[in-house]
């Protein structure tokens, strides 16, 4: 993985005095809380509802094992004893004193991380595949040009103090894991009729409080100009983006607002200038930042085949376990979606046997999903089962990778102050409820995602179901979108009807699945159903009868859904 040079060692202590000294005048009294606001968030530091939290960069969503153990060493020393990972792969920690801030800062430069740009109007941490180097559909490993364009965008002088926020995805593969779509900017490697490396680019997704999916702006840029046309993206955006409104400064309403035609002609019109630039990635360049990504010392092994007698074993391996373009060799999922735990959570002793396990079968280096999980990507398959009791034993086995309890979810009104309704307290309710791991797999993928107010932390619109906490009157009520989806094509789900209380949202979620089972085909998946008859069967029967306000967190009966019960009729005898 990518190390530090010279450059990044002095920005990063630079960054740490200065921070340092800020802190002091503003707990001194010279520097008011209005002044000293920007000042924190330019490193990370937010003001929550109970303490700050600090969000902390991780590049492309890759850690070595000494960073995990400093992520522990921060939940203990400063922390509760936990953090968070989101879901642009980064951490988060919720419960800091300010006079710590800038010893965290310090402890952190010493495994060559900071918390720069992950907050304020600039270009905030790139993400990428989490799978990336590893898959067997990549066209090119987009680890080094995620590095490029972190190394071009932190402290780029002109675009310190944009309109609103900038996030940049990339992929390297054919299949999209990176939720290009939804990003700011959106980057997927392809190649042209000679067979020349570049990039499809896509410009203007975003989520919040109007979602876009992005539209192609460019079909094929040659690799050498992945920076220079990024950067007449952002200059176009930075000119012309709104400053007036908070609500519509992102790029996203630039593009819809002229049309992706006029905005490309600009973009194309700035290009001309600076396409062979100082910032053309040159041969070079690219072999210095890929050295740093070289393959680890695989073995030469063949694939082995794996016990199939414990039931626990298999259904961990069906659901955890993903194929490695190296023979022998898996990926593995370790899931961050422990019943009674808040998605996406880490206590410091977890984070210490992940960085254990990561030394032990990984080669030291870790990987943060999009689904706020942990990935060891380079695993000997002889070794899956020895791993897999080692993550049983932390609470880190759960088999529930991209079923219905893998859920996605904010911080939200448990913490933040922006929400209107609990994230986390839901999502444990919704676990209580579907806790019958038979169930889950049979109903297979399906992606839930919460988000706690409009601003759509958890990504609710690209869930196949996703759940929205909105204000009635000072109460917090729950809207469900059906339809969305993160990965090609990608969607943005549809509003179902009118919202929910909190205790109604498992009977809700319960009611749709049961439409799922009576009308799905044999091996289709819950958005691929939907997609197939609609909409309109699934709002038929959640609103067929009012959903009772108190509704008790109980299962459905599996043996009736197993047998293919028609919808319309009750599956079981509601008790309340």
């Amino acid at each position: 993985m990518y190390r530090y040079d010279s450059f990044d060692h002095q920005i990063t202590a630079e960054r740490v005095a200065q921070f340092r000294d800020q802190v002091r005048r503003r707990l001194s009294g010279e520097l008011a809380e209005d002044e000293f606001r920007i000042l924190r968030l330019q490193n990370g530091l937010y003001m929550q509802i109970h303490a700050y939290m600090m969000r902390i960069a991780v590049p492309y969503g890759m850690v070595s094992s000494d960073q995990m153990r400093m992520f522990a060493h921060i939940a203990r020393k400063y922390d509760r004893g936990y953090g968070h990972f989101t879901t642009r792969q980064n951490i988060q920690f919720n419960w800091l004193k300010l006079q710590d801030a800038p010893d965290i800062l310090a402890d952190l430069a010493t495994v060559e991380m900071h918390a720069n740009q992950t907050s304020g109007n600039c270009i905030r941490n790139t993400t990428s595949d989490e799978f990336a180097g590893v898959a067997r559909d990549e066209i090119i490993d987009p680890r080094p040009y995620a590095e490029i364009l972190r190394q071009w965008s932190t402290f780029h002088p002109e675009f310190g103090f944009l309109p609103r926020k900038f996030k940049f995805s990339i992929t390297g593969a054919t299949t999209d894991r990176a939720a290009i779509a939804v990003n700011d900017v959106g980057m997927q490697a392809v190649r042209n009729e000679q067979g020349e490396v570049g990039f499809r680019v896509l410009v203007g997704g975003g989520l919040g409080r109007t979602p876009f999916i992005g539209t192609e702006i460019a079909a094929f840029i040659p690799w050498q100009h992945i920076l220079t046309y990024s950067e007449s993206i952002v200059r176009v955006f930075n000119e012309y983006g709104r400053r007036d409104n908070l609500y519509k400064a992102r790029i996203k309403i630039l593009v819809n607002a002229i049309g992706i035609d006029e905005f490309r002609r600009q973009v194309e019109e700035d290009w001309k200038f600076t396409k062979d630039g100082p910032c053309t990635v040159t041969q070079a360049e690219l072999e210095r930042v890929a050295a740093c990504f070289i393959a680890p010392a695989y073995e030469k092994l063949t694939d082995v085949i794996l016990p199939s007698d414990n039931k626990a074993f298999s259904n961990w391996v069906a659901r955890n376990v993903k194929p490695h373009k190296v023979a022998g060799y898996a990926s593995v999922v370790l899931s961050l979606k422990n019943a009674g735990i808040a998605p996406g959570d880490a206590t410091d002793a977890q984070m210490d046997a992940v960085a254990a396990l990561s030394d032990k079968y990984s080669f030291g280096e870790l990987r943060i999903t999009h689904m706020q999980n942990l990935v060891l990507a380079d695993v000997k398959q002889a070794d899956l089962f020895a791993l897999w009791e080692a993550a049983k034993a932390s609470g880190l086995a759960t088999p529930n990778i991209g079923l219905l309890t893998d859920i996605i979810c904010c911080p939200g009104g448990d913490y933040c102050t922006l929400a209107n309704a609990r994230s986390i307290t839901l999502a444990k309710a919704i676990d209580e409820r579907f806790d019958d791991l038979d169930y889950l797999h049979d109903i297979g993928d399906v992606d839930l995602n919460i988000s706690g107010c409009i601003n759509a932390c958890g990504h609710h619109h690209v869930g196949h179901i996703g759940i929205l906490g909105v204000d009635k009157s000072g109460e917090e009520w729950y809207q469900i979108t059906i339809g969305g989806n993160k990965g090609s094509p990608a969607n943005i789900g549809k509003v179902i009807g009118r919202s929910f209380s909190f205790a109604q949202i498992p009977e809700v979620i319960s009611r749709l699945l049961q439409v799922y089972v009576a009308k799905r085909d044999e091996g289709e998946r819950f958005i691929d159903t939907l997609r197939r008859v609609g909409p309109d069967p699934f709002k038929e029967f959640v609103y067929a009868t009012p959903v009772p306000e108190e509704a008790k967190l109980l299962m459905p009966d599996y043996e009736l859904m197993a047998q293919g019960t028609p919808y319309d009729t009750p599956l079981y005898s509601p008790r309340f």
